[in-house]
């Protein structure tokens, strides 16, 4: 039994409108408990409420409205008390696919962050029935880098998940981009043939612009971007090519509501520190021929150019994820 005192502070958190078991190590939801075993999201708990719930109805194969023992009603993104009164909705989340640790979101998550899109950053590479958001509930969808090749399913089952993933959200309009790896699977997805480059791509090179968009729209015929790959990609049938390089014909494309570049606009000098601390990557640089501080002082003489083009293409991104919540929460 809870003492006085407990009781007393659990009073004046229901009568605000707060989940009494927000800190709780226990379970928030009857028949499923909270993953992380600790209840710790905002006053109303409507997010992890939300999240247990997914997981519930993925356990149970339930689509049922299921009670918190707290007393609060939990539907989808919906939080109601008993009589039906809305309480809260949470916020679609846009959904990052990591790859490697290193392959961070960099820029792509701080335009997310500017205008209060919340987040989920998952790696489900070695999952062969990974556990993630509800369809529904993903206002979109970001596919990062990495070292494996994008059709390697055997050793990374989870790559399977993901480009049926791009499927699905590009057949309903869903906001997705695609970066290095991340563009090799969404062209993959879409039907395109994944190939080793002849010459690996490693360092600051030039792209030369194909066409515009208002998704990707360089504002001179060529820039130099940062590259970091050795596989490639045709263009997926029915694709808009935007840019192109030397040694890669489809360096960025769009399809529908995807957007696929093979650099990396997303690095920050801090980011890119993280990559020469990586081993795997020191390796491949040297084996192109490269190094530490030519890599450094390349980019760092390139990072101010790239930024109103890194700019246009990450704020439009979450705008349209802001979009696309919107619909949902409608």
């Amino acid at each position: 039994p809870k003492s006085p005192a407990a009781e007393r502070v659990n009073a004046v958190r229901r009568a605000r409108g707060i989940c009494p078991l927000r800190g709780a190590r226990r379970s928030c939801i009857s028949g499923a408990q909270v993953r992380s075993g600790l209840c710790t999201t905002t006053s109303l708990c409507f997010r992890r409420f939300g999240h247990c719930f997914r997981h519930y109805r993925q356990e149970s194969g339930s689509k049922v409205t299921i009670t918190a023992k707290c007393g609060w009603v939990v539907g989808g993104r919906r939080l109601v008390r008993a009589d039906g009164t809305i309480v809260a909705m949470s916020k679609p989340e846009v959904l990052i696919l990591q790859h490697a640790a290193w392959e961070k979101p960099g820029r792509i998550l701080t335009d997310l962050e500017e205008i209060d899109l919340p987040t989920q950053t998952l790696n489900i590479t070695t999952h062969k029935k990974p556990d993630m958001p509800d369809f529904d509930e993903v206002a979109g969808v970001v596919l990062m880098g990495g070292p494996m090749g994008a059709t390697d399913f055997d050793d990374y089952p989870g790559l399977k998940a993901e480009a049926k993933l791009v499927r699905a959200a590009v057949s309903v309009g869903k906001p997705v981009l695609g970066v290095c790896l991340g563009h090799q699977i969404i062209a993959t997805a879409l039907g395109a043939k994944l190939k080793r480059n002849g010459t690996p791509e490693i360092g600051v090179m030039p792209i030369k612009r194909m066409e515009r968009h208002d998704y990707f729209s360089m504002w001179s015929k060529q820039l130099d971007v940062l590259h970091w790959h050795t596989d490639a990609v045709t263009l997926p049938e029915g694709a808009q090519l935007l840019a192109r390089s030397a040694e890669t014909k489809v360096q960025a494309f769009r399809f529908g509501s995807a957007l696929g570049m093979q650099f990396h606009l997303e690095v920050t000098p801090q980011l890119l520190e993280e990559w020469l601390d990586e081993p795997a990557m020191v390796k491949q640089l040297k084996a192109s021929g490269g190094s530490k501080s030519q890599l450094r002082d390349a980019y760092a003489a390139i990072y101010g150019q790239l930024q109103p083009l890194a700019e246009q293409v990450f704020s439009g991104f979450a705008a349209r994820c802001n979009t696309y919540a919107r619909s949902l929460m409608n």
